[in-house]
């Protein structure tokens, strides 16, 4: 073969599914790889809190936790653990009642004793200011 069938050829005989690296490269899904999608991470580079929803989101959609795993580079454990978090941050958010009654009357009664402790300091210190001699101890 000639120089120039060997560079003609080489285009031909590079795969789809090449490293994250080079430009139109294809994930091990298929799907063109865009700059918001979770992928495997630079030397350095640390998993921000949008680059683990989008993994959690893919596992609770039902992708495979071992082919994300080969995806992304993350050990199996880990997504799991990120997995079980979400789950447990579902299950808590569900848990909440929006306006609990109790709390609200909670509320109303720490608010009706500072207003009356605040009366009460005003009314000592009138009396202080009319009667004097009232306040302290006796003489005797």
């Amino acid at each position: 073969m000639s120089k120039e069938t060997m560079m003609k050829k080489q285009p031909e005989e590079r795969s789809d599914v090449t490293s994250g690296a080079e430009e139109g490269a294809r994930r091990a899904t298929g799907a063109a790889p865009d700059a918001t999608s979770a992928g495997p991470l630079g030397p350095g580079q640390r998993w921000s809190v949008a680059r683990k929803r989008e993994v959690t989101l893919r596992l609770l959609r039902g992708e495979s936790l071992e082919a994300l795993s080969r995806e992304l580079g993350v050990e199996m454990y880990r997504l799991d653990a990120w997995r079980n978090r979400a789950h447990a941050g579902i299950d808590a958010s569900l848990r909440e009642r929006a306006g609990d009654p109790l709390q609200g009357e909670l509320d109303q009664a720490m608010k009706r004793i500072g207003e009356l402790s605040m009366e009460n300091e005003l009314l000592r210190e009138r009396c202080r200011a009319k009667f004097p001699l009232a306040s302290g101890r006796s003489r005797r």
